[in-house]
């Protein structure tokens, strides 16, 4: 079925337009269609979210990498996401398409000092875990309860002083050749693991406990 007639069967206009003005209006990136849309409200936003699980990024470059995060964030209903400002990449319309339309429900706050951001989250009562390879598998941390994760950028990972305000750090043990994975797919790892464990009755160690 073709996007045309999808749009029919939705009540959704659809409208002829020169190359030229889809390209003006995507900024390039596009596949012969471009949406308008209206934001989303705050209700709709929030639905099915899980307020007490929020993702920090800090540093993510890539368009791509930063749209893949989002969806996975999205689809998983994370609350919310924290964005380092300064270092990221801006919701371009790379971001957009590739996170498929995750960046229209997904509720993004971009901040400018994410350890100042994560000591008041602690104060709100949040369990802080970065990511780096030295940190414990996720199965064995307790990421249930009021949780924040962080991951950092492709290159060099979590800044030191971001890494210094957590609790503790999550790893995910490498067993082929390769050293590490790309940082979409590490969070998408990390982050369903938290899924995992937040619909499972299942006794985990107590958070915090690195034993």
């Amino acid at each position: 079925m073709g996007i045309e007639e999808l749009c029919r069967r939705h009540h959704i206009e659809v409208r002829p337009t020169s190359e030229e003005k889809l390209t003006e209006m995507s900024s390039g990136v596009h596949n012969g269609f471009v949406a308008e849309l209206e934001e989303a409200s705050a209700a709709v936003r929030g639905m099915d979210r899980d307020r007490d699980l929020v993702v920090l990024l800090e540093d993510i470059q890539d368009p791509r990498n930063l749209g893949a995060i989002l969806r996975v964030c999205e689809g998983a209903g994370v609350g919310r996401v924290l964005l380092r400002d300064r270092g990221s990449a801006p919701i371009s319309p790379a971001v957009v398409k590739t996170a498929a339309g995750a960046t229209e429900w997904l509720e993004v706050e971009r901040i400018v000092n994410p350890a100042r951001a994560i000591e008041e989250l602690k104060r709100q009562g949040y369990w802080i875990y970065g990511t780096g390879s030295e940190g414990q598998p996720p199965w064995e941390i307790d990421l249930r309860g009021q949780v924040v994760l962080c991951f950092g950028g492709e290159e060099k990972g979590l800044r030191a002083r971001t890494r210094k305000v957590c609790d503790a750090l999550i790893g995910l043990p490498m067993r082929g050749a390769v050293e590490s994975l790309n940082v979409s797919a590490a969070t998408a790892a990390v982050v369903y693991e938290a899924i995992r464990q937040r619909l499972s009755s299942d006794p985990l160690p107590p958070a915090g406990d690195s034993s």
